[in-house]
């Protein structure tokens, strides 16, 4: 018995349908729901009233939703629904276990609502691509270990002997992003949903950006991988073009990839030898990468006729193309000299989103306009729609790319422009901000196209399931093969793929050995090393400034990395020192520049001028499109936690005295009253010694001064 209500001999096979029928459903809901933030805070960038002066809707809480949404809402719906529907073609056998389906199924659509809530509410880890909160990684951990048991039991009970290479993708991708979600997310809670990362500083940026880089290799590229190595010969009707080179695709891909996450943190406090290893296996990741897509193109040749006129291939041909785009725009961005110009810019965000979009997004709309009629036994609903809906698909994505491209090198090139007499040429940070504002616009329209295609999609594919009969149980013939993999006799590579035994831990040693040959030698190093005695720990209303900092989402915009670049010390002041760093828990250098760097920017403003900016930015910079904060200015600071929090923080090894964290209110109380008497002073009315705004005031003061006084120190000291 291998479904309920359907007799079933020992020889044949009953697939569960049901899952990815119902993963797809979700994949093209989330999918318009994500796509719709996206286009919120794209007209945010250039219509600052869209955030609406309100904390729930502003571009730094809206942001992380977006691209939680797409990622592992759209992306991680449409990979689960194809991995079950493949799996078990490729397999033989239906999934171990339909109760292990459905857990995973409706624990993943609940961890996703809770992101949609704790997001907007402020609760932000700041992470890049890991966000959510403690509790929530928690959820991640456990539905992910189902299904892990789900997938590998499943493997185990196949009828099939030999493993498919798309099935090689699937299972480096659950033990790979396994491993990425433990390593990064190791956190201490200080609150029910509110925690401090283990790590600080360059050590956290680091993680983060091998957890970063990977995330996107092992949740964005090697699922999809197995995806398209499934459905476009499928589509096509032929085989893959060569199956030798598959294997060396994969082998190469999840070996090279794991050691490319540096590349994200050039010009940073990471040791030079880890940069330029990053850059080194980026560039190296081209072959690898394109040797896979062009597999996929010598596919669709053999069926060039059927891809000029069927739109499902046109889908899998255009998301090809942007793979290879994107494979070769992402070591190119990694070269110094290039890195130099594009990092920090729009640039950037075009790279990820052709990636997102046009890679995973494209062939993702293929995969469900094929297997939903499929899976539903019945034809689309609107089958006009789908040829359309690429063409909007692919210009919209096109049009968003190329504006993103345009605006990243103007920005690129302003910033480092300089005079003949050394100076920069355009010293106002608003100068960069107001001259990409069109490109922005340019970028809201063919995001808004791309969407109109996704509703196109949702629409489909609803109406097609509602429209349905009740689906017949799919059984196949597949008698159960014992498995002797060691009486093999075809050769080590059969062997190896045939015997998921060994696949498993050689996949393990491939996708680790980057990792600890990166990490391990970075905490190895004596933390004396760049030590700067005149750092301290944040005070303890500095430390509360900094977590309303980090819940407003302010990291979004703004970076806290000078890099030892002319034009970025001309512009921001001394570059960053690896020491400067060693208390934040976690690091905030941020990775995109929409506002100036501010970790200099202690001390170069005054009190007043914070108070200000944050209530209304444009009445100081004229042309700003940052939100307005003046719920700050009226939110009283809860200091019940700060107790906690530094004990937390002294137990990861910030040296706060147990007097300090006894009387930590005590200190709040005196920092703030002597900001409140600066402001009042200098005429601002109505200050509330004990608001939001002035805790925030506080840590943005304290921003890159420790080296100022170090210099002091140092001055004081001769000799030293």
């Amino acid at each position: 018995m291998e479904a309920k209500g359907l007799v079933v001999t020992k020889d044949q096979v009953v697939f569960d349908d049901s899952t990815p029928r119902m993963f797809m459903l979700a994949t093209a809901v989330w999918g318009a729901v994500g796509m719709l933030v996206g286009l919120v805070i794209a007209l945010q960038l250039f219509w600052p009233f869209m955030n609406f002066d309100t904390p729930w809707l502003t571009f730094g809480r809206l942001r992380p939703l977006h691209t939680n949404a797409v990622i592992f809402a759209f992306c991680g719906n449409a990979i689960f629904a194809g991995i079950y529907h493949s799996s078990q073609r490729l397999l033989k056998t239906r999934m171990f276990s339909d109760a292990l389906s459905k857990i995973h199924f409706w624990g993943w659509q609940l961890i996703i609502v809770m992101a949609a809530i704790t997001l907007p509410l402020g609760f932000n880890g700041t992470k890049e691509y890991a966000e959510l909160e403690w509790p929530i990684d928690l959820a991640i951990t456990a539905v992910w270990v189902v299904f892990a048991v789900n997938y590998f039991m499943t493997v185990a009970k196949r009828r099939e002997k030999i493993l498919y290479v798309s099935i090689w993708f699937y299972m480096a991708t659950i033990l790979t992003i396994a491993m990425l979600h433990i390593v990064n997310n190791l956190e201490i809670p200080y609150g029910p949903l509110n925690s401090y990362s283990i790590y600080s500083g360059t050590q956290d940026a680091l993680i983060q950006w091998w957890y970063g880089h990977n995330a996107v290799a092992f949740f964005l590229t090697t699922p999809f991988l197995g995806l398209a190595y499934y459905y476009i010969p499928k589509v096509a009707q032929k085989p893959i073009y060569s199956y030798k080179l598959s294997i060396v695709h994969f082998w190469s891909l999840i070996f090279i990839y794991i050691w490319a996450g540096p590349h994200h943190l050039q010009y940073s406090t990471l040791p030079e030898w880890l940069q330029s290893l990053g850059m080194v296996f980026s560039v190296m990741l081209v072959a690898p990468s394109w040797g896979g897509a062009i597999n996929f193109v010598l596919t669709m040749r053999q069926a060039w006729d059927k891809v000029r006129s069927e739109p499902i291939l046109k889908f899998f041909a255009a998301g090809t193309t942007f793979y290879m785009m994107s494979t070769f725009e992402g070591p190119l961005l990694s070269i110094k000299t290039v890195n130099g110009l594009a990092h920090n810019t729009d640039w950037v965000v075009g790279h990820v989103h052709s990636g997102a979009l046009g890679w995973n997004g494209l062939l993702v709309f293929g995969m469900l306009y094929w297997a939903v009629p499929k899976l539903y036994q019945t034809e689309l609903a609107f089958k006009k729609w789908v040829n359309p809906h690429f063409w909007i698909a692919t210009i919209g994505i096109l049009i968003y790319i190329v504006s993103m491209w345009i605006s990243g090198v103007t920005h690129g090139v302003m910033r480092s422009q300089m005079e003949p007499s050394g100076l920069l040429a355009h010293p106002n940070f608003i100068e960069l901000v107001t001259s990409v504002i069109p490109l922005h616009m340019i970028r809201a329209f063919g995001g808004g196209l791309y969407l109109v295609g996704m509703i196109m999609c949702l629409i489909n594919i609803a109406v097609t399931a509602w429209r349905a009969p009740k689906p017949k149980d799919v059984v196949i013939q597949a008698k159960p093969l014992p498995l002797t993999p060691l009486e093999n006799k075809e050769g080590w590579a059969r062997f190896v793929e045939s015997f998921s035994r060994v696949m498993v831990p050689l996949t393990i040693v491939a996708v680790s050995i980057g990792g600890v040959l990166e990490i391990v030698p970075m905490f190895l190093v004596d933390q004396k090393q760049g030590h700067i005695a005149s750092v301290k720990p944040y005070s303890p209303l500095e430390l509360e400034g900094r977590d309303i900092y980090m819940r407003e989402g302010c990291n979004n915009c703004h970076t806290q990395m000078v890099r030892p670049l002319v034009y970025e010390t001309q512009r921001y002041g001394e570059y960053s020192r690896s020491g400067e760093y060693v208390y934040d828990h976690p690091h905030l250098w941020g990775s995109k520049r929409t506002g100036p760097d501010l970790w200099r920017v202690g001390g170069k403003y005054g009190d007043v001028w914070h108070w200000k900016h944050m209530i209304n930015p444009r009445s100081l910079v004229s042309g700003s499109v940052m939100p307005s904060y003046p719920w700050l200015a009226t939110d009283t600071l809860d200091t019940s936690g700060l107790a906690t929090k530094m004990t937390v923080l002294k137990l990861l090894g910030v040296p706060y005295t147990q007097e300090q964290i006894d009387k930590g209110w005590i200190a709040v109380r005196q920092q703030a009253s002597a900001i409140t008497k600066n402001l009042k002073e200098q005429g601002v009315r109505d200050v509330k010694a004990d608001s939001e705004l002035v805790a925030l005031i506080a840590y943005l003061q304290r921003l890159g001064t420790d080296l100022a006084k170090d210099k002091t120190t140092a001055e004081k000291e001769p000799g030293r």
